[in-house]
């Protein structure tokens, strides 16, 4: 093909490549000869190291070295791995203890890194490991949320991690004082794992003299950074890289200790050094995702508007502070916490706790979907309680077209939005009026039908600003971008965009990303950043070669700057037959001997982040006599604003949509009393299944964002932000009829048909 067309559906180029095995993932590419690392992990939740001998292992065939701790610490590493604190309601920050690359006098969760082993093979490796002795002292697990049991560290006696609050708190009592309704509910959010399907892994080598880390990471200037201060280098002296990358979701975003050990291994060795993780490995040490419980109470008049919002929220943060997990339900929830409703009474008190638990930290929404979770089943909840109709109930509390730009209880204003019209056009996708067919239908062959609403709003977040570089070289372009793809499409989006802007055919771009040492910055990819921040770079990089490009034009033909434009395709000269592309420009700079026009760039940082919302409605059935719930009907409207390419778009919607019904269906997270990890494989952890997820109804409904030049709003997350809600409503509104008030995810058959038993033999009672 010669040019993409704006805004079409295009297909992702980079599936052939994937499809037909060609990837380029960290395992395929670490060199021949390196040494293999394996990780010896604490067997227990708590306790004190009494012994730790690795003299039997060094002695171990093929056996190249085997670190500790101590060792690391013998040779002056800094440790401790990175993570941030926030600032509690009294105005002291958060705890934020070590979190030692290796245990250093405890163990802390099941899992743990204790020691590491580098052999010729990983089966000498693994076999190594047997020899290590490791004696613990047991302490008790601390495993529940509450602010209790023995204290993981000496910095948090009572195991809390922080005590954040945001909003109005005076307000928000006096408005529950006087309020005429007061609905009140406990909601919690199940643990899940990850599960990309790619583990981690990474290699480290020595090249002239620097260090080379490559990693299946979502970017690789955060590395790059903790590494610089971990090892004492100068960051010059650092490349990191990311190859292609089978899947983040926020889960590969930081620093985890096996990086830091290869690295080291690596230069202190002498030789590359691998490490890649197994499945229940990955199970037990990759961050884990959600964990919290919320009372939430609501407020409303006698004409049924909200007029208050209270959040009392405690955060599981397992047994260390991961990067950025105290930020995720404290300052990330809040950005959200009204979501598209028009209520300036509002407060959160969030908690965190430390339990001996794998660290929680983001993954795919971080925060967002936690708070429209909560929202969005409080909203159904005060609906059945007063009575109304939930879609009525939330029409009459939305933000109108009219108050935007419109500034939310907690400080982020929304520069669009127009909810009641996406909610008006997702009732016909949906065919809501054909539901109480569908219901009989299900009653006459004994099924219970239910229908679920979440209108959900995402605040894009992540690193505000981005750079892109374009060279041009013999046969095309080179983009070269701060952002790091982890199967999210960005070599087609970023290739199409450059192509829509310039006139240069899509297949003679090629997208470089992922190597610190070719692109001076970037953010990386999270928080659905990268389309709306990458592209605005790419407008600007492409501004900068409009000028100086237009400048040799008008200096080669001897017209003035003024007399050169550019159609999206050809530079026009005023007077001149010459209509050269941009290509033909390059070539003509190259001739003149002009290579500072071949190369062009530019950095932006958006002062604001858009928006994206939008409608879910999930339609489910359950077998009474199985408790197995089937997801009939799923319909999305979303404003997205202006798209680029709506086939990705829906894809990252579809993906999104299938991760939220995992986590409401099959998905579980559960540790013994003494912190065993119970579901620490897929014999056990309940990913959910092609049964598991309908064909999904997707169709947009734009309202160009103000904040980007675009119009556009990011999609990566939003299908997880809404999938939560709209299928816990669906179940509970079909099991309502049932007698049943209450009930948690996931709505396993097993939980379904014991919640229905006991609903049936309460009424049989009463």
């Amino acid at each position: 093909m010669d040019k993409f067309g704006k805004s079409q559906p295009v297909k992702r180029v980079e599936d052939v490549r994937f499809l037909t095995g060609a990837g380029r993932y960290v395992d395929d590419i670490a060199p021949h000869d390196a040494l293999h690392a394996f990780v010896m992990r604490s067997p227990v939740a708590h306790g004190v190291i009494t012994a730790l001998d690795v003299d039997d292992a060094r002695e171990m065939p093929g056996v190249v070295a085997v670190i500790t701790g101590q060792d690391l610490l013998d040779a002056g590493v800094k440790v401790d791995i990175s993570g941030g604190a926030v600032t509690n309601r009294d105005g002291s920050k958060g705890v934020k203890p070590l979190r030692p690359v290796l245990a250093l006098d405890r163990v802390r969760h099941v899992g743990e890194a204790v020691a590491v082993v580098i052999a010729d093979t990983y089966a000498n490796a693994k076999d190594a490991a047997e020899a290590i002795l490791l004696d613990v002292d047991d302490l008790p697990a601390h495993i529940d949320l509450s602010f209790s049991g023995e204290p993981l560290h000496d910095a948090a006696p009572d195991n809390q991690v922080f005590d954040w609050g945001l909003g109005d708190l005076e307000a928000v009592d006096a408005a529950l004082e006087s309020a005429a309704h007061v609905i009140k509910v406990d909601i919690t959010d199940n643990r899940v794992i990850c599960n990309a399907m790619e583990p981690r892994g990474c290699f480290a080598e020595m090249v002239d003299g620097r260090l080379h880390v490559s990693f299946n990471g979502q970017g690789v200037w955060g590395l790059k950074a903790d590494l610089a201060k971990m090892f004492g280098m100068d960051a010059e002296d650092i490349r990191i890289t990311n190859p292609d990358v089978g899947g983040g979701f926020g889960m590969k975003a930081f620093n985890y200790p096996e990086y830091p050990v290869v690295a080291y291994a690596a230069r202190t060795l002498g030789r590359p050094v691998r490490w890649m993780s197994e499945r229940t490995e990955a199970m037990l040490t990759d961050n884990a995702g959600r964990d919290l419980v919320t009372t939430a109470t609501m407020a409303f008049d006698a004409d049924h508007r909200i007029v208050a919002y209270h959040l009392d929220t405690v955060a599981n943060m397992g047994a260390y502070i991961s990067g950025f997990a105290q930020f995720i339900q404290t300052d990330l929830f809040s950005k959200v916490l009204m979501g598209t409703y028009d209520v300036q009474a509002a407060y959160m008190r969030t908690r965190g706790v430390f339990t001996n638990t794998t660290p929680v930290d983001a993954y795919r929404g971080a925060g967002r979907p936690e708070a429209i979770f909560v929202l969005e089943r409080t909203m159904d909840e005060a609906a059945r309680q007063l009575g109304v109709d939930p879609w009525e109930l939330r029409k009459k509390n939305f933000i109108a077209p009219d108050q935007f730009p419109y500034t939310t209880a907690t400080g982020v204003t929304y520069d669009v939005g127009e909810f009641a019209r996406v909610l008006t056009r997702v009732e016909g996708e949906a065919d809501v009026s054909g539901f109480a067919a569908r219901k009989a239908k299900s009653a006459a062959a004994g099924k219970l039908r239910g229908q679920g609403l979440c209108y959900y709003i995402e605040s894009i977040l992540g690193n505000p600003s981005e750079t892109t570089k374009v060279d041009f070289v013999e046969d095309g372009a080179l983009i070269y971008v701060g952002t790091q793809s982890n199967g999210q499409g960005h070599e087609t989006v970023f290739a199409q965009f450059l192509s829509d802007q310039t006139g240069i055919p899509a297949d003679k771009i090629k997208v470089i990303q992922g190597d610190s040492d070719l692109i001076a910055t970037g953010g990386g990819t999270g928080g659905s950043r990268s389309v709306t921040v990458q592209n605005t770079a790419t407008l600007a990089t492409v501004d900068k070669m409009l000028i100086d490009f237009g400048a040799f034009l008008a200096d080669t033909e001897g017209v003035d700057a003024a007399a050169v434009s550019f159609d999206d395709e050809r530079f026009r000269i005023a007077g001149s037959n010459l209509t050269p592309t941009m290509l033909e420009v390059a070539d003509m700079a190259r001739a003149a001997g002009r290579d500072d026009l071949l190369t062009h760039t530019a950095k932006i940082t958006l002062e604001n982040r858009s928006f994206p919302n939008g409608a879910h409605v999930a339609e489910i059935e359950i077998d009474p006599e199985t408790g197995v719930v089937s997801v009939d009907r799923y319909t999305v409207v979303d404003d997205f604003g202006n798209l680029i390419n709506p086939m990705l778009v829906a894809g990252q919607v579809h993906g999104g949509v299938a991760q939220g019904i995992g986590q409401a269906l099959t998905e579980r997270v559960v540790f013994d009393e003494d912190g065993q990890l119970l579901t620490a494989s897929f014999m056990d952890y309940g990913m959910p299944r092609a049964d598991n997820v309908p064909m999904i109804d997707f169709s947009t409904e734009g309202t160009p964002s103000t904040y980007n030049p675009m119009g556009m709003k990011g999609c990566g997350e939003a299908g997880t932000v809404g999938a939560l809600a709209a299928v816990a409503n669906a179940v509970l509104d079909a099991m309502w009829d049932e007698g049943v008030r209450a009930i948690e995810m996931p709505f396993t058959p097993h939980r379904v048909w014991q919640t229905l038993q006991q609903a049936k033999a309460d009424s049989a009672a009463a």
